[in-house]
């Protein structure tokens, strides 16, 4: 009886040591938690991060997306108006006024306000919005539907508005640390904005492809503070480092995802 006591419990301790490694490598193969931002641990972060000085103008300008094509053109509208907000000769978007909103006004009054909004950006950008939207185009001799933007044409957008830029599109080739450290240098330089584009199924979230501007850095957790331009889909949320970069590591296209730094001229 001692002798079958004893393998027993030789044989329940060896189960134990086994089931508490495969938790462990069931554990390290799950990627790091996303952590929201409205949350104690997200509010945490904000407040210790180190590189975050343009968080309250975009926090300020911020605004969700209309369609779920515009996270480019919503990008660009929030970043053009943290850098341009209080300038003179801003564009003026009249197009959610309808008629009738109109009628009881004094001659001369004008009710838009002057700024940049998803729809009037894309105005002068070399992509259309009929092509945004779906309107089918030629990509490397075939004809395809190229909803929303990919990473240069979200480039090529920002630039038509007047804001200089530096792409860089996260190929298997370029490390994680450089990246890693643009992104943190963006962030905690003034009138310097970073502008990510990413695969959601890659970072953990439902969807395919998305673009938000970047709010904070938080060294502790080495994690980047998106702030989603869709709401109703994820929300602001921490990101760790390597699970963005690996979310902008993925192919769109014709070429790999990847950030947008972003300059005041």
């Amino acid at each position: 009886m001692k002798m079958i006591s004893r393998l027993g419990l030789l044989c329940l301790l060896s189960w134990a040591m086994l089931s508490h490694a495969f938790a462990g490598d069931m554990a390290a193969a799950q990627p790091p938690a996303l952590v929201q931002f409205a949350s104690e641990e997200g509010l945490a972060r904000l407040s210790r991060a180190s590189a975050k000085t343009d968080f309250p103008v975009l926090a300020n300008q911020f605004e969700a997306q209309s369609n779920a094509a515009f996270c480019g053109p919503t990008t660009a509208a929030i970043v053009l108006n943290a850098a341009r907000g209080r300038n003179t000769g801003l564009p003026r978007d009249r197009s959610r006024l309808r008629p009738e909103d109109l009628q009881y006004l004094p001659p001369g009054v004008d009710l838009s306000l002057p700024r940049y909004t998803q729809d009037n950006v894309i105005d002068k950008g070399a992509k259309k919005r009929a092509q945004v939207l779906g309107e089918p185009v030629l990509v490397n001799g075939k004809l395809i539907q190229d909803f929303g933007y990919q990473t240069r044409q979200m480039d090529e957008l920002l630039r038509a508005n007047g804001l200089e830029t530096q792409l860089v599109i996260v190929d298997d080739g370029k490390p994680q640390e450089q990246v890693r450290a643009d992104l943190v240098q963006a962030l905690g330089t003034p009138d310097t904005y970073a502008i990510v584009t990413y695969k959601r199924s890659a970072v953990g979230q439902q969807g395919g492809g998305h673009i938000s501007p970047l709010g904070a850095y938080d060294a502790v957790s080495d994690s980047f503070l998106v702030l989603d331009v869709n709401p109703s889909s994820a929300g602001w949320i921490w990101m760790p480092a390597p699970v963005l970069i690996e979310g902008m590591r993925t192919f769109d296209t014709v070429e790999n995802r990847g950030y947008i730094l972003v300059r005041t001229p």
